[in-house]
């Protein structure tokens, strides 16, 4: 079972969490998170490297339905990013564009954490 489907949050709160995590993973390409939620990550982003690659009118907007628009310090969008430079970078790549390198437990709760990059 994935992140999504279990834990006690309700279902909004974590969609939230997934739209935010992916959003700043596209803007940043690197983030420190806990184990599951990388794990969970990972599928967001991919979809969304996808839909990037893909190009068209429809994929935008099936893109920007998900994302939220973060400001950055480059005033460039989440959405001109993933369909610019990133559908442009991974033109070749089939696939498997996040990697998840582990860390040390968190000092709090023991909690797993983890880098997840894209490639």
């Amino acid at each position: 079972m994935s992140y999504i489907q279990k834990r006690g949050k309700n279902t909004a709160w974590r969609e939230a969490l997934m739209r935010n995590l992916t959003s700043e993973m596209i803007i940043s390409e690197r983030l420190e998170v806990t184990e599951a939620r990388a794990k969970e990550l990972r599928k967001h982003v991919d979809k969304m490297i996808t839909l990037g690659k893909r190009g068209d009118l429809h994929a935008r907007r099936q893109a920007a339905a998900w994302l939220r628009e973060i400001e950055t310090n480059k005033q460039q969008s989440v959405l001109d990013k993933l369909f610019k430079d990133l559908a442009k970078k991974y033109k070749t790549r089939n696939g498997g564009y996040t990697r998840i390198l582990k860390l040390d437990n968190r000092k709090g709760d023991n909690a797993p954490m983890v880098i997840i990059e894209l490639v």
